[in-house]
């Protein structure tokens, strides 16, 4: 199944390390909210930690966006559990706040196109996810790029905006900035009322 921006994104359940428990998770019930999904090749990796810890100091931010992130490699949850309580809870006091998923043989990682077959794991992929539970955003990087949290919340924004507004947002748009209306009038007439500085 090829996935589609703008079209319902996979569902899946799977077990996850959260809080000190091993809980099955679903996609489907966080239907209502934003929803990224965070794949990452493994456990007691070296850019991963960096990355999940990362999310983890800007989770309430997210939380406060109505999103919600969920973790996901190819390892088991109990992988998960020694890794928060040896080395993550380390990084950031009481470890992630978010659900850790086992995605064993790559099952999830294959309906998002993210498992690699030649390394058995789930290479770096983002997807964002709308309360409707379609597909709005996807990035994947190669292993060793670790991925902006700064621009994740930023498009979680943007993608809130578009959807309760119909507007659009331009390059590198940022809450406050200005929106795009579009509008047969507009066509052509960028130009007029955006400039590329104005992304940056």
């Amino acid at each position: 199944m090829a996935l589609k921006v703008g079209k319902p994104a996979p569902d899946f359940e799977a077990p996850a390390y959260i809080n000190g428990e091993i809980k099955k998770v679903k996609l489907s019930d966080y239907r209502g909210k934003f929803v990224l999904l965070y794949f990452y090749p493994g456990d007691f990796t070296f850019v991963c930690p960096t990355e999940l810890t990362s999310v983890a100091v800007k989770y309430k931010d997210l939380q406060a966006l109505n999103c919600e992130v969920l973790a996901i490699s190819v390892d088991s949850p109990y992988t998960h559990k020694v890794w928060q309580e040896t080395e993550l809870s380390k990084m950031v006091e009481g470890g992630l706040p978010y659900p850790m998923l086992s995605d064993p043989g790559g099952t999830i990682g294959q309906l998002y196109g993210v498992y690699d077959e030649d390394t058995g794991v789930d290479v770096r992929g983002r997807f964002l996810i709308d309360p409707d539970g379609n597909l709005q955003a996807l990035e994947i990087l190669a292993p060793a790029i670790g991925r902006n949290t700064a621009e994740m919340i930023r498009q979680v924004k943007a993608c809130k905006h578009v959807l309760a507004t119909g507007e659009a947002t331009p390059a590198g748009w940022e809450e406050g900035k200005k929106t795009l209306k579009p509008e047969p009038g507009l066509s052509g007439r960028v130009c007029e009322i955006w400039n590329p500085e104005m992304a940056f």
